[in-house]
């Protein structure tokens, strides 16, 4: 008798997913790895790309129509729908019909890098031509060459080298003489906003400088002539402590002119004014979803706008 041959039974994965397919006959699409499987999508995106790749030729698939059927919000199907165009496997193409109007036509491609390299047009390889035969030499009788006088060489004429130029002579410095006049002294410093109490303000710190440095005794007309300058540093932030140690820390020995220094240090030591801050965003309602959103003038906020992008206004078919 024969031995019965037992065929073992497949073998199942002990964890992960286990397919239990049943043969389609009818009802069913194909849809390519390179959509169900795409990385860089989200879900929402990847199951609404495989429903409109199993709609037929023809069928509308603008925002609103989506949202009819499915759960999802417009904004959310409307970034769906920007997904897949950004990534190749949709395409919309504005086109005129008949009567004048401008119709929106959207094509679905199951393979974007396929179709891509068909619409480059391919480079049409022209065949070189074929060589001639060679024909078979013919023997040709070579003069032989008449001899080359040999010149006699010419003598050698040594160059001596030409003397260098003498090095011109230093430019002179100019020196302005002790008579010349002198430059002015740049201006002291003016505030931008200048008022009363600013003013007052300076004119007290400038009498206060003696009572803690003594050295810097000023005279009436001294404070009045140097209170603008104080006033644009007071203008610009800087606390009046700050102010006087700045124009009364270490002084020169001996001191002779108190009012020149401060004068001088009015001047070279002036801060930066202080930077103004960048002007906030005003917030706006959206006119769609009555939404909040920082814009600088009213309007609709991005999700609106993109459903409003692919709003149902216009014929938006599906192509195949």
């Amino acid at each position: 008798m024969d031995t019965q041959q037992v065929s073992a039974p497949p073998r199942t994965p002990s964890s992960g997913v286990v397919h239990i397919n049943i043969r389609l006959t009818d009802g069913y699409s194909i849809i390519s790895n390179r959509l169900s499987q795409h990385r860089d999508m989200s879900l929402l995106a990847i199951g609404l790309g495989t429903h409109i790749q199993s709609l037929p030729a023809g069928r509308r698939i603008g925002v609103k129509a989506l949202a009819a059927v499915f759960p999802e919000s417009e904004a959310r199907i409307a970034a769906a729908l920007r997904e897949l165009e950004h990534h190749g496997f949709l395409r919309r193409i504005r086109e005129r019909v008949q009567g004048g109007r401008v119709a929106t036509r959207t094509e679905s491609y199951n393979h974007p890098e396929a179709a891509a390299r068909r619409a480059i047009p391919q480079l049409v390889r022209v065949p070189e031509p074929e060589p001639e035969p060679e024909s078979e030499p013919v023997p040709v009788r070579v003069p032989a060459p008449a001899p080359v006088p040999v010149p006699e060489p010419e003598p050698v004429v040594v160059r001596e080298p030409a003397p260098a130029p003498p090095a011109p002579d230093p430019a002179p410095r100019l020196v302005p003489s002790p008579a010349a006049p002198k430059p002015p002294p740049p201006p002291l410093p003016f505030p931008r906003r200048p008022s009363a109490p600013l003013f007052d303000e300076a004119a007290r710190l400038l009498a206060g400088l003696q009572v803690s440095a003594p050295r810097f005794a000023l005279s009436e007309v001294d404070v009045e002539r140097l209170t603008p300058g104080v006033a644009a540093w007071l203008e610009r932030g800087v606390r009046p402590d700050a102010v006087r140690v700045a124009l009364t820390d270490d002084p020169p020995v001996p001191l002779r002119h108190p009012a020149k220094l401060v004068r001088h240090r009015l001047i070279a030591l002036l801060p930066p004014p202080v930077p103004v801050a960048a002007p906030a965003v005003p917030l706006q309602n959206c006119d769609d979803c009555d939404r909040a959103f920082r814009s600088p003038v009213p309007g609709c906020c991005g999700e609106c706008r993109d459903v409003r992008a692919y709003a149902d206004d216009e014929p938006c078919l599906l192509g195949a």
